[in-house]
């Protein structure tokens, strides 16, 4: 798993079944860890409320999509050599708002991985239609 947390060409939006070792090869690589616990409840302004304290973002945050990917490549006010967003649990957010929230997170991994800069977004037991963290990816 650490292999994989080094090399930014790999950054992206992915699901994991073993949170424990995502956030171990996360920390021993030095990259800025926001931990979601997603309990169901509030949607999509819960889920950006967490992400908005967890990243420190800037009181300019409008709570929204577009601010949301404006926040997530910017980045300046958490200085990192790369960044690992963790969402636990199943969450509550309608299919067309997870698709908007995957659209986002994949966007801001592009954005890095063309810095040289990892960044991923992990969805513990997330959807089938993501590619398994580890799984997907070479050793």
């Amino acid at each position: 798993m650490m292999q994989l947390l080094l090399d930014a060409a790999h950054s992206g939006t992915y699901r994991a079944a073993r949170a424990r070792e995502i956030l171990a090869a996360g920390r021993a690589r030095g990259l800025r860890i926001a931990r979601i616990a997603r309990t169901g409840h509030g949607g999509k302004s819960a889920l950006l409320h967490a992400l908005a304290a967890a990243l420190q973002f800037p009181a300019w945050f409008g709570g929204n999509w577009d601010a949301l990917e404006d926040c997530l490549t910017d980045l300046s006010w958490v200085p990192a050599p790369g960044y690992l967003i963790l969402i636990e649990g199943s969450g509550a957010l309608a299919h067309d708002e997870f698709a908007v929230l995957r659209d986002v997170l994949e966007a801001s991994a592009q954005f890095w991985s063309a810095r040289g800069k990892p960044f991923y977004a992990v969805f513990e037991a997330g959807p089938e239609s993501l590619p398994e963290l580890g799984g997907a990816l070479p050793a």
